[in-house]
């Protein structure tokens, strides 16, 4: 609670890696619902602009090292919920 919180996300792709390669981070509350894009990164980053994590995603990844992490500011306890990392790295998905 308060603190940065990292959500790590690592890859490897069997294609170079380029800038078609592309990362989407998706959330679900706790309490379900629908999922929601949080954040995409093509070649730059993307946060959300809208919802409850707006203003509140960096990036920290790293694609040239297979790293797709995720920080988020000022976490609270509603944050709670399941995010998935998504990496495309066209032709390998």
């Amino acid at each position: 609670i308060g603190e940065r919180v990292l959500l790590k996300c690592s890859f490897k792709s069997s294609s170079p890696i380029t800038e078609s390669l592309i990362v989407d981070w998706t959330y679900r509350p706790l309490t379900g619902g629908h999922m929601e894009t949080i954040f995409h990164y093509q070649s730059v980053p993307y946060p959300t602009t809208v919802g409850k994590f707006k203003d509140r995603i960096s990036w920290v990844g790293n694609v040239a090292k297979g790293d797709a992490s995720i920080a988020i500011q000022s976490p609270v306890m509603s944050d709670n919920g399941t995010f998935i990392c998504s990496v495309k790295n066209p032709p390998d998905v």
